[in-house]
């Protein structure tokens, strides 16, 4: 067994969480890394011996971020809708259906390099596990290539017939349900762990989004959700109540929504990268924490409402924007991110746990949100190994 040692860490943030610290915070603290998992964490003065030993120089050590939220199989591009938007019009859903058309062209070559250029940049910004979803598809044999792709490269993969209704369907929205619930679900359930739908006015009703998720479940995914992104509705609730590991965008929640998810074991998943690209108004987090729901933070990456991949640049904008703290922030972009993936070995710094590891080049991580736009990830370390350095 080769053991590695991450020395003189002037910033070690644990997410071991104690009441007067959420982040489980450790000045000049070390980590021993083993198989791929964390061995031991301390401070410097008391490490053990290793094989192999980095002096992290006084700089801040972070979890390896959690992007629970993301949509980066697909073909095209709309740099041409992101510039209509910047000159005042509105977002609305569907611009998702012209770049369903320019994915069902691509061959699974072209999308497989576009997916892994994506993995690349998001590991260069201190992302170690991504979730991928479909829906840039919707038939049958799209969807099942997406989903096939997407499982390539990462454990969470996300069916999402439920995206949109495709044009051939327009007006026979239960139709093109039916075959979501029936061939389509058939052909990707065995290639995804989770199943999604977009709950919201111009995409799927409560009713019809009920018959998706109660489908999948049925197969034996497990539900999450878009919802109350464009405006309030049922979605936050229908999702809570059965079960789902999450519910995505929350741009528009009730006072109920917001009592009805801190009673709840479902996590509130924030993309700032959409508010920042929509121009729509940012969710307020610090309401959402302060009433005590648990709060991610995602970086949605797809073509259309946020295509960014940076997570570094989200937590600026949800501490700038959206009312949260650095700290708070950081623990949404990496604990959160686990707890709406429900996972319990990642997103924390604490022996037996994965060893994926985020060194900056920064004392502390409030520079992640002081200093916007710095490329501060100096290394990262993926299940105990290093995947990129600075340098």
């Amino acid at each position: 067994m080769t053991t590695s040692l991450i020395t003189n860490i002037g910033e070690l943030t644990t997410n071991v969480a104690t009441p007067a610290d959420r982040c489980g915070t450790v000045h000049d603290g070390a980590v021993l890394i083993a198989d791929g998992l964390i061995s031991w964490v301390g401070s410097s003065s008391d490490a053990p011996a290793a094989d192999a030993v980095v002096d992290a120089g006084g700089r801040a050590v972070i979890p390896g971020f959690v992007d629970s939220h993301s949509h980066i199989v697909f073909g095209g591009d709309r740099a041409a809708e992101f510039e209509a938007r910047m000159a005042g019009e509105k977002y609305a859903a569907g611009g998702i259906r012209s770049t369903v058309a320019a994915t069902r062209q691509a061959s699974d070559d072209e999308l497989r390099a576009r997916v892994r250029g994506f993995i690349d940049e998001m590991l260069a910004q201190g992302t170690t596990t991504v979730e991928i979803k479909s829906g840039y598809g919707l038939d049958v044999e799209t969807e099942q290539r997406l989903v096939r792709l997407a499982a390539e490269v990462t454990e969470e993969v996300t069916f999402l017939g439920a995206h949109v209704v495709p044009a051939e369907y327009a007006g026979r929205a239960d139709e093109y349900v039916e075959l979501v619930v029936g061939a389509m679900m058939d052909a990707c359930a065995p290639h995804a762990t989770w199943i999604d739908v977009f709950c919201e006015t111009g995409a799927f009703s409560v009713a019809q989004s009920r018959r998706v998720l109660e489908a999948g479940i049925a197969r034996g995914l497990k539900p999450r959700m878009h919802a109350g992104q464009l405006g309030p509705g049922q979605g936050v609730q229908l999702a809570i109540e059965l079960g789902a590991a999450s519910v995505d965008h929350g741009t528009f929640l009730t006072d109920d929504d917001v009592a009805a998810l801190a009673a709840s074991d479902t996590v509130l998943t924030l993309l700032p990268g959409v508010e920042f690209s929509t121009r729509q108004p940012y969710p307020d987090a610090r309401r959402l924490i302060d009433a005590g729901v648990t709060v991610a933070i995602a970086c949605d990456t797809n073509p259309g409402s946020s295509f960014t991949s940076s997570m570094p640049f989200c937590i600026a904008v949800a501490v700038r924007d959206m009312g949260m703290t650095p700290a708070e922030a950081v623990r949404a972009a990496t604990a959160g991110g686990a707890a709406a993936l429900q996972r319990s070995d990642i997103g924390v710094i604490a022996p037996g746990r994965r060893a994926d590891l985020v060194l900056l080049d920064a004392p502390t991580r409030v520079h992640l949100a002081y200093r916007p736009g710095v490329p501060l990830v100096r290394q990262v370390w993926k299940d105990g190994v290093s995947v990129r350095q600075k340098g």
